[in-house]
This record gives structure tokens, sequence and C-alpha cells, in this order.
């Protein structure tokens, strides 16, 4: 049977193989709590606040102003599919399993590609902030490779955390750009290592997943 899997999905893999393997094979999701709006209207007013400046061939300032020296992409029908959920960048293999990803915007730097990801939080960053969202940047390349299109070797994270309120009542946020080194190889393992896991027993619970603890105190009350 084939899989349908995002970056989102491998990620929920790399926090616990077992929850991953019960969604994909018995439809049994982990519960979903209270899902807080704020970053999702952060990310819908990033990307207008970044593509103004794609309307009039400029850089905002967060990007200008670090010395990036690349120009955001133009084509706004394709880059729409790309940041569509539903749709995204899209890849099959050779057994019909799909791989997709929903990107936050593109640069374009001598013809190649740079991945640019909006990252929201409530406080500046720690020195292990950005090695959480390397294995996105990662898939986001290996995606657009396997469509053709020629990337970097590094992408971009730009995180946006409140700063202080000035006294018109507006908010005020820092931004912070970290440049990483992708691994398109690193992609690749994560898929295969996802289709393994899928094919095989049940995994073991996590000793460090609540859900699966959750889960065995439920199951166990009610024998």
């Amino acid at each position: 049977m084939p899989y349908k899997l995002s970056s989102s999905t491998l990620s929920l893999m790399e926090d616990c193989p077992r929850c991953f393997w019960l969604q994909f094979n018995k439809n049994i999701k982990r519960p979903f709590g209270i899902f807080p709006s704020l970053p999702s209207g952060m990310d819908k007013v990033l990307k207008a606040h970044f593509d103004s400046f794609r309307d009039r061939n400029e850089l905002p300032p967060e990007l200008k102003d670090e010395g990036i020296k690349a120009e955001l992409f133009k084509d706004v029908e394709l880059l729409e599919e790309w940041r569509d959920n539903f749709r995204g960048i899209l890849w099959k293999d050779e057994n019909d399993n799909i791989l997709r990803g929903a990107v936050d915007n593109i640069l374009v730097k001598d013809k190649k590609l740079i991945v640019l990801d909006y990252k929201t939080r409530g406080f500046p960053l720690k020195d292990d902030t950005a090695e959480y969202s390397r294995n996105q940047l990662d898939i986001y390349n290996f995606l657009l490779r396997k469509n053709g299109y020629e990337t970097e070797d590094y992408g971009y994270l730009i995180f946006y955390y409140p700063k202080e309120v000035n006294e018109n009542g507006d908010v005020v946020f820092d931004t912070e750009l970290i440049k990483m080194e992708i691994s398109v190889k690193n992609a690749e393992r994560l898929f295969e290592k996802a289709l393994k896991i899928l094919a095989g027993e049940i995994p073991k619970s996590e000793e460090s997943c609540e859900y699966c603890e959750w889960g065995e105190k439920i199951e166990s009350s009610n024998l």
C-alpha cells in the first residue's frame, strides 16, 4: 500500500515511531489539543509582507540588512502551489509512495533556489533552536531537486519573537536569520526509514512519549 508522507509526518516518526506507525497503519492519531491561532496568523501576515517586497523587486529589511545577495522567487502561481498544504512540492517514488512539503518562501541566487522558512516563537533563540528545523529544510531541498530544480547547499530560517510593546500599543518583534547547511541524503534517509517502519511490525512504546504512556494507561484500565 502506497503511503503519503510529509515533513510533519516524518517529524512525528522521529518523535515516536509507534505513534507514526499507528497513524498510518491503524488510523489512530494522537489526540489534538488546543492549537494556538497566533502562529498561523503570523504566517499569513509574513507571507503578505514578503510578497509586497517581491512585487517591488526588493528584499525586506530583515534580509537586506543581513547582506543577503539573492532575490525573492518571482513565479507567483508556482509559489502559491508550493505553499499550499494540500499540494505543496510533491515527489512520488517507483512504488507510488508520496512525499510532500509546503514551503514558506524561496530565494533565487545565480539560478539556484534557496529555501526560506519563517518561524515564530515567544522567546529569543537558544543554542539548539534551529536544529529542530534541520530535517524540514533537508526535506524541502530534497523535493525541489527531485522535481528538477537546482538548490544551494544551504537554506535560511528567519525567527520572529516579541521584543516590546511601544506607546501606540504595537507589538515590536526582533528577528534572527540563521543560515543552515542542508543534506538531501538525510532527507532520503528519513523517507526510507519511514517506509521501513511502516512495512514492519508495530514499534515498541517510546519511554519519552507521553501519548504512548497515556494510551497504555487507558488500555490497562479497560482490562
